[in-house]
């Protein structure tokens, strides 16, 4: 069945039949008028996450959480479907990552005391904690912070640039839904960034938009190569915590 076709009541039909007869045949339809959305949340949570991660492990994986949905949904309670389908097929993703898990534990335990050393300082202080505030927090040498958030850089980059220079697909009515993951990406990308500070701002639009070094970004924002290498690492852990506690999309 044509996705384009699909008409609410439609959709509808297809529910109240599967419901009666579990015929493979439905269940492929609305498998079919349903397969965007684990296209538009595996894109999403994808720029959560280090480049090297395959988008399309998380398409597959993805794609059984759909299946899983689809068998587990009751019509009958007037639940959106797309409601509760995005929460399995999300969580299917995840336990794909948390099944590979590239980041090993004693790094994934310094990133954790990283982040809450970050998160408390900045609440005590109401800035941005300098690299000395920073080491005596984690009981660490200055140069130790830094070592460490060259680390976390490397395990946690988001490859924003692919989203962010990337154009508007030429024409939406050959595929709708890959304009809606565009724009749904898009979208998402922009209110992560706008948790960041000024200065955080600035280092990351130096950086993915105008492709400056640190080294560079230094030079412009007047302060330390290691300073902006923090920023740049505290921005990344702020965007992925909101990208990746955006599971919905309805």
């Amino acid at each position: 069945m044509d996705d384009k076709k699909n008409t609410a009541e439609e959709i509808q039909k297809l529910w109240i039949a599967y419901a009666e007869s579990k015929e493979q045949d439905i269940r492929n339809q609305l498998i079919e008028h349903y397969l965007p959305l684990v296209n538009i949340i595996a894109g999403r949570l994808a720029i959560s996450l280090p480049s090297h991660v395959d988008r399309d492990d998380l398409v597959v994986s993805g794609y059984f959480g759909l299946m899983d949905a689809i068998d587990r949904y009751n019509y009958k309670l007037g639940n959106k479907f797309e409601t509760y389908a995005g929460v399995r097929i999300s969580g299917a993703m995840k336990d794909e990552l948390r099944a590979k898990d590239w980041i090993s534990v004693s790094l994934r335990q310094k990133i954790r005391k990283y982040e809450s050393a970050v998160i408390a300082l900045e609440g005590k202080l109401g800035r941005s904690a300098t690299d000395e505030e920073l080491a005596r927090e984690l009981e660490m040498t200055v140069q130790q912070v830094h070592q460490l958030e060259q680390q976390i850089n490397a395990a946690t980059v988001i490859p924003l640039g692919e989203y962010m220079k990337s154009e508007a697909p030429q024409s939406t009515d050959s595929d709708p839904y890959r304009n809606a993951e565009f724009i749904e990406l898009k979208e998402t990308l922009t209110k992560a960034i706008d948790q960041l500070s000024e200065k955080e701002r600035l280092v990351v639009s130096l950086y993915y938009y105008e492709e400056l070094t640190m080294k560079e970004i230094s030079l412009v924002m007047h302060l330390s190569e290691a300073r902006i290498c923090q920023l740049h690492t505290k921005a990344m852990f702020k965007m992925r915590g909101f990208l990746a506690n955006t599971d919905g999309l309805y």
